[in-house]
């Protein structure tokens, strides 16, 4: 397949490649903070409303700005210096969690302050997740993406699950202020990261293009970007430039149905992830009966399962076709989510979490290194941020419905209407593995 597939996970290698152990490292704790906020966040709204559905808020509010944001930021991001914004980034994020976290300690905070903070949190996590994946396309060369995006994948899931193992315990001790304090705290360590991975201010378009072989995408991406090569005699304005790399970005993805194929399964897979959150509290508090701390299990058993599936990454797709797996992960998460509300004991609900939990690795492990492989480099920023778009979109519809029906409706049903999502995931990932069969006798009779 891709040749980001073709070899295994050499991870002493990886490890010891400039710069990407603090990738790793600032994902890891970026993503740790992300993940006490927003489990403390949840617990917190839950505790003072006793409703779902104002749960079911704070996931619409921090991922709304993806609607919006993603389409100038994807433009930013193929155009500053990917180090750059993700540190701004973070020490933004991190004067603005100090603020509300004073706000709760001296018992200033209203509910509007607790939304107020996770919109613009969602602000920029919006632009965060597709710069980082970006900057990993940088640091990282295309034969060894496997296990760069195990690694991140396992920072990923390993910060914000390890984060929502630990919230219960913490907020039972220190409450939303204290939460709140240690996610300040990660931001700027984030940030410091960073600053340690390289020196230099290095603009995306000053790095040489490795643009992926086979299938006329080279070929493609000199076409579209014909004008970047050949700049206009007169600079155009600001405004000129931006739609100009909106619609280079758009003719790309429109000539590109595998890759349209592969972001939709990942937007689906992201949206069930982040939007049954809504569902995974009200199952702990109101079935389960198991609270704070029984939701602290759950999110260890998820940690668990994400850490694992990111580690076999790389021996399983040198086994098994890497769609085929991925396909496979993904049924697993449709049908499991389906049958998820009928176990009633926490042991198996943990269980089943370690279980998703390793689906979901494989499932992003899989597509993002398709993905990588196949979208040059220069377009990365704006091909994420659109797939950004579209999970937004799934997340804010579907965290909605699923709160509605858990509260008014039944647990189960929401929980049905999860799987359907992930079932949408699997027939897009059976599309991409035929468009990808499809090409594939192509590249012999052009050679």
């Amino acid at each position: 397949m891709e040749t980001g597939f073709q070899r295994g996970v050499n991870w002493w290698k990886l490890l010891r490649r400039p710069g990407f152990p603090y990738l790793f490292a600032g994902m890891f704790i970026s993503l740790f903070g992300t993940g006490m906020n927003f489990a403390g966040v949840s617990w917190y709204i839950l505790e003072r409303t006793g409703s779902p559905l104002r749960v079911s808020f704070i996931t619409i509010l921090v991922t709304l700005p993806g609607l919006v944001v993603p389409l100038a930021g994807g433009v930013l991001i193929d155009r500053i210096a990917r180090r750059y914004v993700g540190m701004a980034l973070d020490l933004a994020r991190g004067a603005l969690v100090v603020a509300a976290a004073l706000l709760v300690y001296l018992g200033m905070a209203r509910l509007g302050h607790i939304y107020a903070m996770v919109f613009f949190l969602g602000v920029g996590f919006a632009v965060y997740w597709p710069t980082m994946n970006a900057l990993a396309q940088e640091v990282i060369p295309r034969e060894e993406l496997v296990g760069a995006n195990s690694a991140v994948l396992i920072a990923v899931q390993g910060g914000m699950m390890t984060a929502g193992a630990a919230v219960g315990f913490v907020y039972e001790r220190a409450g939303l202020s204290g939460i709140l304090a240690i996610d300040a705290l990660t931001y700027f360590v984030a940030a410091f990261c960073l600053v340690r991975l390289r020196r230099g201010y290095m603009a995306p378009r000053a790095h040489p293009e490795d643009e992926p072989a086979g299938s006329g995408e080279a070929a493609l991406a000199a076409s579209v970007s014909e004008r970047a090569l050949a700049p206009d005699i007169v600079e155009p304005g600001l405004s000129t430039i931006f739609l100009r790399d909106l619609r280079e970005g758009a003719r790309y993805l429109r000539s590109q149905p595998r890759v349209l194929a592969l972001g939709l399964t990942y937007a689906c897979m992201m949206a069930g992830v982040l939007s049954g959150n809504v569902l995974l509290v009200t199952l702990a508090q109101f079935v389960l009966k198991s609270g704070a701390r029984g939701f602290g299990f759950m999110e260890a058993g998820w940690a668990f399962g994400a850490v694992t599936g990111g580690l076999l990454a790389g021996a399983l797709v040198r086994r098994f076709p890497p769609l085929a797996v991925l396909i496979a992960a993904l049924a697993v998460l449709a049908v499991g989510h389906t049958l998820f509300p009928y176990a009633r004991l926490l042991v198996v609900v943990v269980a089943m979490q370690a279980l998703f939990g390793a689906c979901r690795a494989l499932g992003g492990v899989l597509t993002q290194t398709s993905i990588m492989t196949l979208v040059p480099r220069r377009l990365m920023g704006r091909t994420q941020s659109t797939f950004s778009v579209v999970a937004t979109l799934l997340q804010v519809l579907m965290s909605f419905s699923l709160g509605f029906l858990a509260e008014r409706v039944s647990v189960t049903l929401a929980f049905l209407v999860l799987g359907v999502l992930y079932g949408t995931a699997v027939l897009a990932a059976i599309r991409a593995r035929g468009l990808s069969v499809r090409e594939a006798p192509a590249a012999p009779a052009t050679a």
